[in-house]
């Protein structure tokens, strides 16, 4: 074949390509970028809503809050799709008690043809708060309270001091290197947890649970699932009082336990001097404590 005739077959197949699209609703994209700087809110709370896109929130050294706005949209013709884009906004409000919102707009016959991607830096002692419909959520390098919630979209959370509380409907939980007062619910996913230092509330529907603790908090340890496996490790100089069931499983435990009675399923101990719980729930698993 010449070079001529490859360059003919190429373009026909764009082309053919191209009338397929054209007969497809929604068939033509816009995609535009957008940069807001705002001032942090007095009372030192951050609340974001993205109904549909991904979003990033990063702690940073600085004073102010920058917000990276990557927007997009599907419609049937160019220009629908042009318009659909420019009028995806994120709106910035401060209501009476000094708490700063950032809400993303999309013109509601349109919602679901449109979405926006979030990277937004703000001072590291903000206190975050953020929900999504549809999209990925990713959180990291705070020094303050975070809570994240996503019905559709894996959330992550790295390098956080502070309490965090996570929640999703059908999606992978994953934190690492966080350290306080710990909170993840899934309903549909997988829940990771990484050095994490301080108590531990976990729970899933429908998935594992992982969780490894560098250091234990005074309220315990509790890992529930209804179908999957449980692994805890503990830390070397963990104490607590152990209380493990599983009604349709293996126990597997690598910890010395004296004077431990376990016997249908159920595993109780005490772990060094004892004091705070450690609770383990499985329905349909295998439990491991390391």
């Amino acid at each position: 074949m010449s070079m001529g005739d490859e360059g003919d077959t190429r373009s026909g197949i764009g082309g053919f390509l191209r009338s397929l699209l054209a007969g497809i609703p929604w068939s033509e994209r816009a995609e535009g970028e957008a940069e807001l700087h705002l001032d942090p809110p007095p009372s030192g709370t951050l609340r974001v809503d993205n109904a549909n896109g991904r979003t990033r929130i990063t702690g940073e050294e600085r004073r102010d809050i920058l917000i990276r706005i990557c927007k997009s949209a599907r419609a049937e013709t160019e220009d629908e799709a042009r318009q659909l884009m420019e009028a995806i906004h994120v709106v910035p409000r401060e209501d009476g008690a000094g708490h700063l919102d950032l809400e993303v707009e999309i013109p509601g016959r349109w919602n679901r043809r449109g979405r926006a991607d979030l990277d937004i830096h703000v001072p590291r002692e903000l206190r975050v708060q953020v929900s999504t419909a549809n999209g990925r959520l990713c959180l990291a390098g705070l020094r303050g309270a975070v809570r994240a919630r996503s019905s559709n979209g894996s959330i992550r959370v790295n390098d956080i001091i502070g309490d965090v509380e996570i929640q999703t409907s059908n999606a992978k939980v994953h934190t690492q290197c966080t350290c306080g007062k710990l909170v993840a619910r899934s309903s549909n996913g997988n829940i990771e947890l990484v050095e994490h230092r301080g108590s531990v509330d976990a729970a899933t529907s429908n998935g594992t649970i992982c969780c490894e603790l560098e250091n234990m908090g005074n309220e315990g340890v509790v890992l529930v699932t209804s179908n999957g496996r449980i692994r805890l490790d503990l830390p070397e100089d963990a104490e607590g009082d152990v209380d493990v069931r599983v009604d349709n499983g293996l126990i597997r435990n690598s910890r010395e336990l004296p004077q431990a009675s376990q016997r249908s399923g159920r595993l109780k101990g005490t772990l060094g001097r004892g004091g705070c719980p450690i609770r383990l729930r499985a329905s349909n698993g295998t439990i491991s404590i390391r």
